[in-house]
């Protein structure tokens, strides 16, 4: 089914390119169409924006691999334009962060992946919250990574649909003690568990297709976001296999496996696009997270996951809208995550919220050949494990043309985007320069919210039972080893009783289980062969404590790490 033909912010772009006059204006003209604005939207562009898991520069066909399948990615890059310079965070929960808020990761409490350096604070503004009040249908199909509890999940951040994954990813703690597979996992849809069918990104984008065929005739924002092809390396054997024959080990098979099923994925969501005649009013965007985990081709870039070198941060970038965006275009001006939410309000028309500071900008001048109102700037990026980031740990200061890295280290990327020639000692003055540039950036996000991550509230009528899990531990021992001992800041919203299930894998001795919150201290046995303790009816006061369990056994003390609380 078609929509309505209504003059649309698309039809005004490309009618006045075809009139040869210059796009001076964006922002203007979309507030001249603002006013005429029909309440479903019709006259908004669609928007899918699609992102994969540790999906390396190089893993795509179209970047010179000759090994990897990827006809359809090809095509959505010939159909593209395509930043060339493109960077993310060096790893995944970071890069959603700012992908969701235009703000540097530090500014919003994500730090890192795990031990509650993923969650994002409630008080930043979500693109789908800014796209949902302005009429947009939001959906998120696969993974969040920004909080799994209330008020941190997608549900609670802009998304009316989600069906995701917990964590970082399938397999990973955030998981049920029984585990999960990439093959038929239990996922999250709009907050409660669901046992699925499938593969994992056949389902995603299974899902995502479902939306949008509800949804045709109004705009909405598709997130579709893999946890493919991020390790465990699950994936049918008729799609690595191919590659084992061509020499490659077993490893890179399965990544190039993995990625070719995900190019098969979105072959069929832009057929779909063509068949429900929305590919001319939808914006479609593919990028991924970060750089490939795994060591393989990189397309001569340097260093990969985790790296602040090229390899670690430079991504794939392509946003294609037929009739608008020039098809084969390629830029390579300086652009990151922090621009994604900028530029798609800019391009619907919708004002950039002022609740809190936007440190991205709009790539529509860059797009539509205005490079001249395009500023010079220069991008920083770092990544840490522990609470506090330390000056020069896994830094780099990126301009359009040079590169400080670790502060010491200096690349001019228009002649070396391999990083293989440090200019630092020949270049002082830039070296200064771009050193009190960082410094300075350092101080300003990391005063945002301090160091503490958010605490995970219990007892709303919002997420009852709430599912603490080791991904959001904190303390020194706190880690995903099996002798890993850690404990959840929390809030309890209101106070009462409340019942405390813990769920753990069977032991072959009786196990002590013990569970601690502020002044509560409770201790129960369990046989064994248990896979459960329940401690009910425990009394709680509101306010913001600390809960404790752990399991002793055989003289080995351990944390639990999947704990479900319940307000009674």
């Amino acid at each position: 089914m078609s929509r309505p033909h209504t003059l649309t912010r698309r039809t005004l772009l490309r009618g006045t390119c075809a009139l040869g006059m210059t796009l001076s204006a964006p922002r203007i003209l979309a507030a001249q169409t603002r006013g005429n604005r029909r309440t479903d939207t019709a006259q908004q562009p669609n928007i899918v924006l699609i992102i994969t898991d540790d999906h390396g520069y190089g893993d795509l066909g179209c970047h010179g691999n000759k090994y990897i399948r990827t006809p359809n990615l090809d095509r959505l890059a010939s159909e593209s334009t395509e930043f060339t310079r493109f960077c993310v965070s060096p790893v995944c929960a970071p890069t959603r962060a700012s992908l969701m808020t235009g703000r540097y990761n530090y500014r919003t409490g994500v730090l890192d992946t795990y031990l509650g350096r993923a969650m994002m604070h409630p008080d930043e503004t979500t693109l789908p919250q800014v796209l949902a009040a302005h009429g947009y249908r939001t959906g998120i199909f696969g993974k969040w990574h920004l909080g799994d509890n209330y008020p941190m999940r997608p549900i609670d951040r802009g998304f009316q649909e989600a069906l995701v994954h917990n964590g970082g990813g399938i397999c990973q703690p955030s998981d049920p003690p029984w585990g999960s597979n990439y093959f038929d996992p239990v996922l999250q849809h709009n907050g409660k568990p669901v046992s699925t069918t499938g593969y994992c990104t056949d389902i995603f984008t299974d899902a995502a297709i479902r939306f949008i065929e509800e949804n045709r005739n109004r705009s909405f924002f598709v997130y579709l976001a893999t946890n493919a092809p991020h390790a465990p390396l699950q994936i049918h054997e008729r799609y690595f296999q191919p590659y084992v024959t061509m020499g490659l080990d077993e490893e890179t098979a399965k990544v190039y496996g993995m990625v070719e099923n995900i190019d098969e994925n979105i072959g069929k969501l832009l057929k779909r696009f063509e068949y429900l005649n929305l590919s001319e009013d939808t914006v479609v965007i593919f990028m991924t997270d970060n750089g490939p985990q795994q060591p393989r081709y990189t397309a001569g870039l340097r260093g990969r996951k985790g790296s602040v070198y090229e390899g670690g941060i430079r991504v794939p970038f392509f946003i294609r809208w037929p009739g608008t965006f020039q098809a084969g275009q390629t830029i390579g001006r300086l652009a990151a995550h922090i621009d994604i939410l900028p530029t798609l309000l800019d391009l619907c028309g919708i004002p950039v919220p002022d609740s809190n500071p936007i440190d991205g900008t709009s790539l529509l001048p860059l797009m539509t050949h205005r490079h001249g109102s395009f500023p010079e700037r220069t991008l920083y990026f770092q990544w840490h494990r522990g609470d506090v980031p330390e000056l020069y740990r896994n830094c780099a200061a990126v301009s359009d043309r040079y590169k400080l890295v670790n502060g010491n280290e200096l690349y001019d990327l228009l002649n070396d985007p391999g990083e293989q020639f440090d200019i630092a000692k020949e270049n002082d003055t830039i070296v200064s320069h771009m050193r009190s540039g960082y410094e300075d950036w350092l101080l300003d996000v990391t005063q945002t919210h301090g160091n503490f991550p958010p605490r995970i509230f219990l007892g709303t009528p919002y997420e009852n039972p709430t599912v603490l899990t080791r991904q959001d531990w904190r303390g020194p021992r706190a880690g995903w080893r099996e002798d890993s001992l850690g404990h959840w800041e929390v809030k309890v919203v209101e106070g009462g009783a409340y019942r405390i299930q813990c769920l753990f894998r069977a032991r072959e001795e009786t196990a002590q289980i013990s569970l601690r919150l502020s002044d509560v201290m409770l201790s129960r046995s369990a046989p064994a062969g248990e896979t459960s303790c329940l401690f009910d009816s425990v009394p709680l006061q509101a306010g913001d404590t600390r809960l404790e369990t752990w399991l002793s056994v055989a003289g080995t003390t351990v944390g639990m790490d999947y704990v479900e609380v319940t307000k009674l």
